[in-house]
């Protein structure tokens, strides 16, 4: 007997199914290499404040050490936020969200930072999509319950020298980190500068969401890997 051939409706289906797979693969694979702005580096000492603030000037290291002891506390030109990977249809991208809503003190004796905390707004964090700061602010944070995101160092930070205005220094911190609730003990690397009024420092915290009691969203096409990191860039001025 010879093969019938397709109806017309059953052509019209195949086609369909075909381009919709072809969408639902290229579409994204388009919009992400070609549409889509990379997103932004690693926050560094490298990168402009916030805000602009002072970061000029020279001066000896007894000059610079003047007034490094005592209360600091964190002020304009400062930004922290969070840094993941995600799988957005089957495309690898990177996630990045920011704040400047930052507040925060330091407690310097010598070349030691003594004690200190910092507090990041996380309802005010914001990514290049909406989308995402409402699941951020919702489900995965529930910022109306855990609105903040803090560090408060456990153990000194010793930076070895005071540094000469426009000079990097680096130390190890150990301390507490508190999201959703839970806190963990946290060590990471620091980068300190200081500038012409006040100094800048640098770092970046891993975390794991479980840790915290976060569930990594998988949800509407969007995988996030189980851990990302806490990126901060502060400038400090007298208290």
């Amino acid at each position: 007997m010879a093969r019938t051939r397709p109806t017309r409706w059953k052509r019209w289906l195949i086609v369909g199914v075909a381009t919709a797979a072809l969408v639902g693969v290229g579409g994204p694979y388009v919009y992400i290499n070609y549409i889509q702005d990379d997103p932004p580096a690693a926050l560094s000492l490298d990168s402009p404040p916030a805000t602009p603030a002072s970061t000029s000037g020279s001066g000896s290291g007894e000059q610079a050490g003047e007034g490094v002891e005592g209360g600091w506390r964190v002020g304009s030109g400062s930004q922290a936020g969070y840094r993941v990977d995600e799988v957005l249809f089957g495309q690898n991208v990177t996630a990045v969200g920011r704040t400047e809503e930052v507040t925060g003190e330091l407690e310097i004796e010598g070349a030691r930072a003594v004690g200190g905390s910092f507090t990041v707004d996380l309802a005010s964090v914001r990514s290049d999509s909406d989308q995402r700061d409402s699941q951020f602010r919702g489900p995965i944070m529930n910022t109306e319950r855990y609105p903040n995101a803090v560090f408060e160092l456990t153990e000194p930070v010793d930076f070895g020298s005071v540094p000469d205005v426009n000079e990097q220094v680096t130390g190890e911190a150990t301390g507490d980190l508190t999201i959703h609730g839970e806190t963990n003990s946290v060590t990471f690397d620091l980068i300190a500068q200081r500038t012409a009024d006040g100094f800048r420092v640098n770092g970046s915290i891993p975390v794991t969401f479980a840790e915290h009691g976060i569930d990594a969203p998988n949800f509407g096409g969007i995988a996030v890997e189980d851990e990302g990191t806490v990126e901060f860039l502060l400038a400090f001025s007298p208290a």
